[in-house]
């Protein structure tokens, strides 16, 4: 479990096609206190540390994931947000976050609001339906409000509003139109539409 609160920005170093992509990833964490076998969320995949050192740490990640995630999100040089595993004990900051992209969503437009920016991003008829304004989700690993969701033929545009001090510590201030990015819908989202679709059924 994460909470969509980044604690590193890490850097692909590496990126080798074995059965799996065998990704390496630059990062400022303490890697003494990271197991072998530990879960760190990168860009809002939970990925496995298969190996490391003194400053990075390599994941697999199979061609499923691939299919699911962002096209580019793991090619050499790219950055990516990265969230350790919640402890029992953890403050929870921002929302319960599992670390399996429910789908992607492309930016549609990227504009200063004041001092902030605001981000409106596109998503599919599939995703419309679990996005709320004033509700959680996550974008690319980052715990996020939804200020205001406008369904249209081709599914909805939802926007976001980006503060300073998040453009800062995550990859968010890079986002561009026609940027892909990684979403994970609110888990209360998910359960509630599930228990309404066996509902109908009866």
């Amino acid at each position: 479990m994460f909470t969509g609160i980044v604690s590193d920005i890490g850097t692909i170093e590496s990126v080798d096609q074995r059965g799996d992509l065998r990704v390496v990833v630059r990062c400022g964490y303490a890697m003494d206190d990271v197991d072998m076998g530990a879960s760190i969320a990168c860009s809002g995949v939970c990925l496995t540390v298969v190996d490391k050192g003194p400053d990075w740490f390599a994941v697999d990640v199979s061609g499923e994931t691939l299919s699911c995630t962002a096209q580019g999100q793991f090619a050499a040089g790219r950055r990516l947000n990265l969230e350790r595993a919640l402890k029992v004990g953890d403050e929870l900051g921002g929302h319960i976050v599992t670390g399996h992209v429910d789908g992607v969503g492309t930016v549609s437009s990227s504009n200063a609001a004041g001092d902030s920016r605001e981000v409106v991003i596109r998503v599919s008829k599939d995703l419309a339906p679990f996005i709320a304004a004033k509700g959680s989700i996550t974008v690319d690993g980052v715990s996020l409000t939804v200020n205001a969701v406008a369904d249209d033929d081709e599914g909805a545009l939802f926007t976001l509003n980006i503060i300073p001090h998040t453009a800062q510590v995550t990859t968010l201030g890079e986002l561009e139109p026609g940027r892909a990015v990684n979403l994970e819908i609110d888990i209360l989202a998910r359960y509630l539409a599930r228990m309404e679709k066996v509902r109908s059924r009866g």
